[in-house]
Formats: structure tokens, C-alpha cells, sequence
């Protein structure tokens, strides 16, 4: 890990966020008066907040491989947890924009559970766990209802 951390390797998802932040600043340079340089500020603000994300989310993802391998007595070549780091971002990534798309398509604009199952339906192992997950939420969520519920009440008896 150490060997990879002070190099730069652009990845082929680095260079796509290069290129298409690229573009969006060309089209704000043609943008009459100054809401260019205001919209430019914000795009700049937030691809440098996607890279610090980007690399939190790294880090956490080698230090849950390198964990998992001493867990299991395995031996990782040090090319293949950035890889499997990258990975993980990009199809994290990709599930973001997916559950994303299927919440716009119910006419909502945020995600529920029933997004992020519907992302699964091509997993059935994972599909079975998140309806199991789900059905547990569900059957907290009337008891914690009923606390609340009590709560009030017991306030306004006082």
C-alpha cells in the first residue's frame, strides 16, 4: 500500500471526471456577465469535495481489505487493493446514480428502501438480504412509533 499512496496513477474514472469538468467549464467560459465565474467556483468547489470523498472512501476500502485478509490468513499483492478500492468506488458510484434514476421514475425526489432493492435485482443472494433487512426496519418502526407516540401524550398530561 505504501508503494501506491505517493504515486499518481490516473484511473480511467479520473480521467472521465477530468474530461467532463473540463467541458463544463468551457461551456461557463461562453456564459455572458458574471454567473460564469460563480457557477465555475461551485463546479470547482465540488469536484475537489468528490475527490476528498473519493479518497476517504479509498482509504476506508483498503483498510477493510487489508482487515478482511488478516482475517482469513490471505496475502494481497500490493497492485490489487487499489484496484479492488477503485472498484468499489465506481460501482458505488454507479448503485448512487442508479437508485437515483429509480426514485425520478416514481415521481419522488429521494430514495426509499424499495430503490435500493429494486438495485439488487440481479443479485438474488444480495436481493434476499436487503428484503430481509427491510422487513426488519419495518418491524421496528411501529414500536418506535408507539414510544413517540407515549411520549406526546405523557407531555401533554404534565
Amino acid at each position: 500500500m505504501d508503494q501506491t499512496e505517493g504515486t499518481h496513477n490516473p484511473s480511467p474514472q479520473g480521467e472521465r471526471e477530468r474530461r467532463r469538468g473540463a467541458g463544463k467549464r468551457a461551456i461557463l467560459e461562453k456564459m455572458e456577465g458574471g454567473e460564469g465565474a460563480v457557477v465555475t467556483e461551485k463546479l470547482e468547489e465540488d469536484e475537489e469535495r468528490t475527490k476528498l470523498l473519493r479518497d476517504r472512501f479509498r482509504l476506508s476500502v483498503i483498510s477493510i481489505v487489508e482487515a478482511e485478509a488478516k482475517k482469513q490468513g490471505m496475502e494481497i499483492a500490493g497492485h490489487v487493493v487499489p484496484c479492488i478500492a477503485e472498484l468499489a468506488f465506481e460501482l458505488t458510484e454507479q448503485l448512487a446514480k442508479d437508485v437515483e434514476l429509480f426514485a425520478q421514475h416514481a415521481g419522488r425526489k429521494s430514495v426509499n428502501m424499495e430503490d435500493v432493492i429494486l438495485s439488487a435485482h440481479r443479485n438474488e443472494t444480495l436481493l434476499g438480504l436487503l428484503r430481509s433487512f427491510s422487513h426488519e426496519l419495518k418491524a421496528k418502526e411501529p414500536q418506535q412509533t408507539q414510544k413517540k407516540r407515549k411520549r406526546s401524550s405523557n407531555n401533554e398530561v404534565s
